[in-house]
């Protein structure tokens, strides 16, 4: 099973960095692609996609086309798409 991503004292993108590469940033949200076959928090299984968000908030215009986990930090929304 693939390396989770640890969560457990939050969620800080720098602890990932040589294996999560940035596509887009906005804001206090970002879009990452998992380079390096991580496991998602959630199910363990990896994750093709994650999205992080520090708004409390979030509305997507078009849902994932595919399975998909969310998981949560004090600070910070995830959804990782499979």
């Amino acid at each position: 099973m693939a390396e989770r991503l640890d969560l457990s004292d939050g969620f800080d993108v720098h602890d990932y960095r040589s294996r999560l590469k940035l596509q887009t940033q906005d804001g206090s949200s970002m879009y990452l692609e998992n380079r390096e076959g991580l496991g998602c928090p959630a199910c363990g299984r990896p994750f093709e996609r994650l999205f992080v968000s520090e708004d409390d908030r979030v509305t997507f215009g078009n849902p994932p086309d595919a399975p998909f986990c969310l998981a949560r930090t004090r600070e910070k929304l995830l959804l990782l798409t499979h």
